[in-house]
């Protein structure tokens, strides 16, 4: 039977809801407000003066070629962040699941880099790709590949992308492997004697029964690439060369504290979280059809 508590007092689960209740008001609601306000208005950048404009910052916004070119260079960023960072992590996983000797400190080698913070990620993989004295560029060198992510700026999306990838894996990691573990054997050992092979037994009954994990990660990692990466992106690029790395929420921050333009900013950041918001509700929509619960 399902058991279910009851409090004796009315105001008990209120208090106990309280300080969640209180985080998401002060840290989320409180901030949107203040960015749907001012993304409506027009002020100077010390706040000396402000009007009604209205939506001219949104106008204004979509006029701007360089804003535009940010659209395609976000989505192909979060494609190939959630696309690598899942595979990445589901192959780590699928090898753990199989370890027996030392699957411990396996296992705890590769959680290990979530815990480093996201501009130290950035800083790292700087130094192991600076040109012409990191580590890997003076391999890519000797092997007669030319390395400059800061002329190239596909060479900077590399970095930045293998960066925001390295730093998620081991979230990723986390949740596959805990997913492979809940797999029942007996599944596995059936299809083995009914003569499946490995390969056809991964994508028969081991990624349906995945797909629950595989889902959520999906989620997690889009809205990972649209706004966790900032620090990645401002400590090793700096939104360079130019601006083929300026992904949205950099150039939020950007238009904000470097060019000042605070509601031009705040315009941003609006269209920003409908956009995530858009991509969540699409995803719940049409891809949690193919999740097998």
């Amino acid at each position: 039977m399902e058991k279910r508590v009851r409090f004796k007092s009315w105001w008990l689960p209120w208090v106990l809801v309280a300080p969640q209740v209180a985080v998401v008001l002060v840290f989320f609601f409180w901030p949107a407000a203040q960015a749907l306000f001012q993304s409506v208005m027009l002020q100077d950048a010390f706040g000396g003066s402000s009007e009604f404009v209205g939506m001219e910052n949104f106008q204004r916004l979509f006029d701007d070629e360089s804003y535009l070119e940010s659209f395609k260079t976000t989505a192909l960023f979060s494609a190939l962040v959630a696309f690598s960072g899942l595979s990445i992590a589901l192959l780590l996983a699928v090898m753990a699941n199989r370890v027996i000797r030392g699957a411990s400190v396996y296992k705890t080698l590769l959680v290990w880099p979530y815990a480093v913070a996201p501009v130290v990620a950035g800083v790292l993989w700087l130094m192991l790709f600076a040109s012409p004295y990191g580590v890997i560029s003076y391999a890519l060198q000797a092997m007669g590949i030319p390395w400059n992510h800061l002329l190239d700026a596909n060479h900077a999306m590399a970095l930045i992308v293998i960066a925001a990838v390295w730093k998620q894996i081991s979230y990723n990691f986390l949740f596959f492997l805990a997913g492979l573990q809940s797999i029942p054997h007996s599944l596995i050992e059936a299809a083995t004697i009914d003569g499946a092979t490995p390969w056809k037994r991964f994508w028969s009954i081991v990624f349906p029964l995945l797909s629950p994990t595989t889902f959520f990660l999906l989620v997690i990692n889009v809205i990972y690439a649209f706004f966790e990466t900032f620090a990645i992106v401002d400590a090793a690029t700096h939104g360079g060369p130019g601006k083929e790395t300026a992904i949205l929420v950099y150039k939020v921050y950007y238009d904000g504290f470097k060019a000042l333009d605070i509601n031009g900013s705040a315009a941003q950041s609006v269209v920003l979280m409908l956009i995530v918001v858009a991509l969540t509700v699409i995803q719940f929509r049409f891809v949690e059809k193919k999740v097998q619960y």
